[in-house]
């Protein structure tokens, strides 16, 4: 699946190097993804050399992929980003999962991966 795309936005990226969302956003742009880093209070700043913007809908190249390391409250409202932006995976981070948003990216149409790193999966 993840050969499929070439574009990810990570929302919930932190500028902190110790951070998760850091370290995965890194290995992604190491192995060649575009990387877009969302976190609206983290706009006007750099994370690994790439803008900050505040929502998906501020994106305006086409994502292929959306990437979760927020809280599951917010991941329903994620998903409905996703679907706006028209993208084709969403995918949420280890230990977060949300039935009610893994219901609404398959009815749009979105592949849905939940609970796994793409990192690791890389890695293997």
């Amino acid at each position: 699946m993840l050969d499929e795309i070439k574009s990810i936005a990570i929302v919930g990226a932190s500028s902190n190097p110790e951070r998760d969302s850091y370290k995965v956003m890194k290995f992604l742009l190491d192995y060649g993804f575009e990387v877009f880093p969302v976190n609206p209070n983290l706009i006007n700043t750099r994370i690994l050399g790439q803008e900050c913007y505040s929502s998906l809908e501020a994106i305006e190249q086409k994502i292929d992929m959306v990437d979760v390391f927020r809280a599951i409250e917010y991941i329903p409202s994620i998903a409905n980003e996703a679907i706006k932006i028209k993208a084709k995976i969403l995918w949420t981070q280890e230990g977060l999962f949300s039935e009610e948003a893994e219901s609404l990216g398959k009815n749009a149409g979105l592949k849905v991966v939940m609970n796994q790193c793409p990192k690791k999966i890389l890695e293997n």
